[in-house]
């Protein structure tokens, strides 16, 4: 294992989870409106999905077999499924809002450390399948990469509106994402390092079950708050962020 590999990983993940400080950064100090954001939120929806499919999917499969891929998939939808409900229940349920629906329970607004471990449930999958893409020899997919930053700079940058209507300073708001950025980055090194001597069935299994995790994030998470602002035109944009990382898969060396 050269050291070159896991650093590799620990940048790009530092670089895809430093969208959410980004992201922070202009929700603490800008009024973004909420449609813009969820724009952005649909169109990093379609490019989840495309990278989901033809970066990680596909290559798990010809990895280690349908069976293991079959299996880590829905392993990975099922454990952040339940973790997802039982953050949903501490107050995590709208994470990526800047401005909870009408109506919302007040403990349902959510506290800063249930927003945080929700936006770490939601990083950690992506941030590890960065380190797996690197395991090929064939560089990162900048296609993941590019997916899982799309995804984060409107995740950051709804959560930290929300949480300064919340009452939190900037500071903290500041501090909890740049710690889930640091954090992403050691996941991605993670996915390198760990995994590296593991057989291939192992490593197409693990593969799936952080790609199970992230379309269960997007579904659940993602896709309802950009449909909830952007109405009609939600689907022509998750088309467009799809197309996009389809072409970025298919056409780069």
């Amino acid at each position: 294992m050269e050291v070159a590999g896991w650093l590799q990983a620990g940048f790009w993940g530092l670089l895809a989870g430093g969208a959410l400080l980004l992201g922070a950064a202009i929700g603490v100090r800008y009024n973004v409106p909420q449609r813009f954001v969820a724009a952005i939120m649909a169109f990093g929806s379609g490019v989840l999905i495309s990278a989901l499919s033809f970066e990680l999917m596909d290559e798990a499969v010809e990895t280690g077999g349908f069976a293991s891929t079959a299996a880590g998939f829905v392993v990975g939808a099922c454990i952040y499924t339940g973790a997802n409900w039982l953050l949903a229940r501490k107050g995590a349920r709208h994470r990526k809002r800047s401005t909870p629906p009408q109506g919302t329970d007040p403990k349902a607004r959510g506290s800063g450390t249930a927003i945080a471990v929700g936006a770490l449930l939601d990083g950690i999958p992506e941030s590890i399948v960065i380190g797996l893409s690197l395991l090929g020899g064939q560089g990162v997919s900048m296609a993941m990469v590019a997916a899982v930053f799309l995804s984060n700079l409107p995740e950051g940058l709804s959560s930290a509106a929300g949480m300064k209507r919340a009452g939190h300073s900037t500071r903290y708001i500041v501090s909890v994402w740049a710690a889930i950025a640091v954090a992403s980055s050691l996941a991605a090194t993670a996915g390198f390092t760990l995994f590296h001597q593991f057989p291939p069935e192992m490593i197409a299994a693990i593969t799936a079950v952080a790609a199970g995790g992230v379309l269960a994030m997007v579904v659940d998470t993602m896709i309802p708050e950009a449909f909830e602002e952007t109405h009609d035109f939600a689907g022509l944009i998750v088309a467009a962020g799809f197309l996009a990382a389809f072409a970025l898969s298919k056409l780069s060396p």
